[in-house]
């Protein structure tokens, strides 16, 4: 059956996601060892060590990862339409990085909130897209109604979309956070269908998760999931793609026969 609407992802393949929370994380390494004499390669580690550990802890770790949200995410997540979690994420952050910076031997009342701010500027302002992002969509705009399906946030999602700039390609757009569960359940794939007005027969799903993306797809019955393979981000999951690409620039090829 003829594909009529597009799906995609966000984080990781409409706009840059891991990559940033890790150059953030080395920035705010830097301004540890400006102001404090840390080592910033043993801050790295730590802070990854450490923020998984508190991150297992958490009282809110199981919804949290049904929705998508990471540890990451709140570090710098402002969650203004989730007062529990805005309360624990910004307690955690600053714990986070008091004990990154005692496990130096490090001590300074003030220091961890000032790293906790440092991390959440620099995770913005290095927000960016992935390459051709923009291009592939304007090209894919007049042929396909597009989707957009995420996981994470409402707040912090939206201020994503907003940021990119993207918005104004898609038809409909589904946050998990909005939503109340997440990919790869099928009945979130089933939503955004709706809102598109198209049958799962006639949809493809675009992802850089193999889990969530095209694992998801095919439990709710879409017709195809093309996979974005992002070095670095690459994760097992039991299901092949119907189809791989390296880049973005590489989809409307892959749907030439439509687009001609």
């Amino acid at each position: 059956m003829p594909i009529r609407a597009i799906i995609f992802d966000l984080d990781d393949t409409l706009i840059v996601d891991e990559a940033i929370s890790r150059e953030a994380m080395q920035a705010t390494a830097a301004l540890a060892f400006r102001q404090h004499g840390a080592d910033s390669v043993t801050f790295r580690a730590d802070a990854a060590r450490l923020g998984a550990a508190i991150w297992r802890e958490g009282p809110l770790r199981e919804r949290c990862a049904a929705l998508g949200i990471t540890m990451e995410e709140c570090l710098w997540g402002h969650f203004k339409t989730d007062a529990p979690l805005r309360d624990w994420a910004l307690a955690a952050r600053v714990r986070l990085f008091d004990a990154v910076l005692r496990a130096q031997e490090i001590e300074d009342g003030s220091a961890a909130a000032e790293l906790a701010a440092e991390f959440s500027s620099a995770r913005r302002k290095l927000q960016r897209l992935m390459p051709d992002a923009a291009e592939t969509l304007a090209r894919l705009k007049p042929v396909f109604k597009l989707g957009l399906l995420t996981n994470g946030d409402s707040s912090l999602q939206r201020e994503k979309i907003a940021a990119c700039g993207l918005a104004p390609f898609f038809d409909f757009s589904v946050v998990s956070g909005e939503f109340g569960i997440g990919k790869p359940r099928p009945e979130i794939f089933h939503a955004i269908l709706d809102g598109l007005e198209v049958d799962a027969a006639h949809a493809a799903m675009v992802g850089n998760s193999l889990e969530r993306d095209i694992l998801g797809a095919r439990n709710a019955g879409l017709a195809t999931g093309i996979w974005l393979q992002v070095p670095g981000s690459e994760e097992f999951a039991d299901v092949t793609p119907d189809h791989t690409i390296t880049g973005l620039h590489g989809l409307p090829k892959l749907l030439e026969p439509v687009l001609v």
